[in-house]
């Protein structure tokens, strides 16, 4: 029906394709510093597990991918922020994590940011909030 809008408030979850959530969980809670908020096992061995950032309220959802679909590689499009890029940068550099060489400085309006890939090469971006 023309001009009818819906009644969608927020965004709940996002989901990445892993191929082994133990290391996935391992990642994103003890690398990047997220907190596990759901861990649920289901019918058929399926696992469900939910992080995210200490006050977020999105969640990242760590699961493996539908049958037939591919694991790994893929671009998340999610953008996580940070109030210090440099300091994320060198860190996540320092514990091995395959982030982008340098931070890219486009200038105003862009902020800086750079890209990240997790252990299944799936890539995410971190932007200096402002």
């Amino acid at each position: 029906m023309p001009g009818t809008k819906t009644r969608i408030d927020k965004i709940g979850t996002v989901v990445v394709p892993v191929s082994d959530q133990d290391r996935a969980v391992e990642f994103y809670v003890d690398t990047l510093g997220f907190e596990k908020r759901v861990d649920v096992a289901f019918a058929n061995g399926y696992r469900w597990v939910e992080v995210a950032p200490a006050d977020a309220v999105t969640t990242i959802a760590i699961v493996p991918p539908p049958p037939g679909k591919p694991t790994g590689n893929v671009d998340t499009g999610i953008g996580l922020h940070t109030h210090d890029i440099d300091a994320d940068h060198a860190d996540l550099k320092a514990l091995g994590v395959d982030v982008d060489p340098e931070v890219s400085r486009m200038g105003d309006p862009v902020p800086p940011l750079f890209w990240f890939r997790d252990p299944d090469a799936n890539t995410l971006m971190i932007v200096e909030s402002r």
